[in-house]
């Protein structure tokens, strides 16, 4: 039995793209070789600073968290 469930490639993560989660949304910022800097935040307002992560862990966290995308 295949289940589709999609998955999310690190060269998929591109600077720009908006994440939707259940509460939050994820904005990537610049996207390096190994690392990506994103702004996490609730709503609207965009005022956090810039996390750092890899792309490996970032991957993980859209996909635990069901995150959708909704902007390139």
């Amino acid at each position: 039995m295949n289940t589709s469930i999609p998955k999310i490639q690190s060269d998929s993560l591109q600077p720009g793209q908006v994440w939707k989660m259940a509460d939050c949304n994820l904005e990537i910022g610049k996207v390096g070789k190994l690392l990506v800097h994103y702004k996490h935040y609730r709503g609207k307002v965009k005022r956090v600073q810039t996390s750092l992560t890899t792309k490996r862990e970032m991957c993980k966290y859209l996909l635990d968290h069901k995150a959708v995308k909704v902007a390139a």
